[in-house]
């Protein structure tokens, strides 16, 4: 009898399943749902005034954590300019390993998009764990250059992925890619969110949503033009004509960036080769 059918018997006779049933050809050991729940896996990260919490369901999550400060440096390094009181919006932010880290370590109050349903429900989670809810506010939203409702393509249907793209099925580099899955989604634009009252104006933005990056600045113009903002942090793909153009239209608004900054960033080899982080600053 295979699993599925054996968990439908229990529930027919009214069974709840206070142990799990074992699997033919598994090892013989029964786990209770409450032994199930209390696993409940995290990973600690240390700083100089106590740790960051965030929740570890599979390795993937788990290598986020191990990989942190290797990663990415240069967001790492980026936050540390940050004041406290300020605002952050962060645009992708996946299980929030940056936004949670932000607000704990720096004191920043941070608005969340992360329109992938199991990255948005381990966000949260984060964010609970680590007693941020006054900090950290988290939305499951698209922010592109409209508002509509539409379809999140993901590359796959696991915790802590990436990679995933709003509206079009493509890859990072803008090349169609069939799907692992897809969801119901909704867009905005910061702009609206900005000028509704919903999201203070930032004085940090942060665009990680591999590939469509082009798209969330287009609907951001006018808090790009505001003179409380900061600095901005691009994942740009320097193969795409769409993302060179960004480089420009920053540097056209008034931003400036780093040219070593920049070098150390893009990774010179394997799938992602050209792609890495700009901070703009003004």
């Amino acid at each position: 009898m295979s699993i599925i059918a054996r968990l439908l018997k229990s529930f027919a006779s009214g069974n709840r399943l206070r142990e799990l049933p074992t699997i033919a050809g598994a090892p013989q050991a029964r786990l209770t749902l409450e032994a199930y729940e209390a696993l409940n896996p995290t990973q600690q990260i240390p700083y100089a005034d106590g740790s960051v919490i965030y929740v570890t369901p599979n390795r993937y999550t788990s290598w986020r954590v191990t990989s942190f400060f290797e990663k990415e440096p240069d967001t790492l390094a980026w936050i540390t300019t940050f004041q406290s009181g300020d605002v952050l919006v962060d645009v992708g932010a996946n299980v929030g390993m940056y936004s949670i880290w932000a607000a704990k370590t720096r004191g920043v109050r941070v608005f969340a998009f992360e329109p992938e349903s199991q990255n948005y429900a381990l966000l949260n989670k984060n964010i609970f764990l680590n007693g941020l809810s006054t900090l950290v506010m988290a939305y499951c939203c698209a922010l592109s250059d409209e508002h509509r409702f539409s379809t999140l393509f993901l590359s796959a249907f696991m915790p802590g992925g990436s990679c995933h793209t709003f509206g079009q099925e493509l890859d990072f580099n803008l090349q169609p890619l069939e799907s692992a899955f897809t969801q119901g989604c909704y867009s905005v634009t910061l702009d609206e969110l900005v000028l509704n009252g919903a999201v203070p104006v930032p004085n940090h933005i942060k665009i990680d949503v591999d590939g469509l990056e082009h798209k969330v600045l287009a609907g951001c113009q006018d808090t790009l033009r505001n003179s409380l903002l900061r600095s901005v942090l691009v994942e740009i793909n320097q193969g795409l004509p769409e993302h060179r153009a960004i480089v420009e239209q920053m540097v056209g608004l008034g931003f400036s960036y780093d040219d070593d900054q920049v070098n150390t960033a893009v990774r010179k080899e394997g799938a992602f080769k050209g792609v890495g982080n700009y901070v703009f600053q003004r």
